[in-house]
């Protein structure tokens, strides 16, 4: 049987119903700050899209926007530098921030060393 999910003891729908400062003091310290500075204008923008619900993946460069419960089982782009990159809220990313989902570097991969690569490749012959 499954548990169900708990963020500080409290379920989902009980902080969809909680006010925004209620949920707040719940949040670690650096999200805590960060929500009670206000929400910059891109940040008022992705939450005006949220709540319209029109079912559009939602596109934005916010990456320091906090998960908030209204957030869970949408589906929201996030910029990671070179492309937008889907992401799907569920209720474990509560209290995180978006860009810490989305990683903004590529992996890097070494092939084998060609032609040229260094100063004995140069007198390989060809054929």
């Amino acid at each position: 049987m499954p548990k169900n999910f708990q963020y500080r003891g409290r379920s989902v729908d009980e902080l969809k119903g909680m006010s925004m400062d209620e949920f707040i003091n719940l949040l670690p310290s650096r999200m805590r700050r960060s929500l009670r500075r206000g929400l910059s204008q891109e940040q008022k923008i992705v939450m005006e899209r949220i709540r319209q619900d029109n079912g559009k993946p939602i596109k934005t460069h916010a990456r320091d926007m906090v998960v908030l419960p209204e957030m869970v089982g949408k589906i929201i782009q996030v910029h990671s530098g070179n492309a937008f990159v889907e992401l799907r809220i569920n209720e474990k990313m509560l209290g995180h921030y978006l860009g810490e989902f989305i990683i903004t570097n590529k992996i890097v991969r070494h092939g084998k060393p060609g032609i040229g690569a260094s100063r004995s490749s140069m007198y390989i012959p060809l054929k």
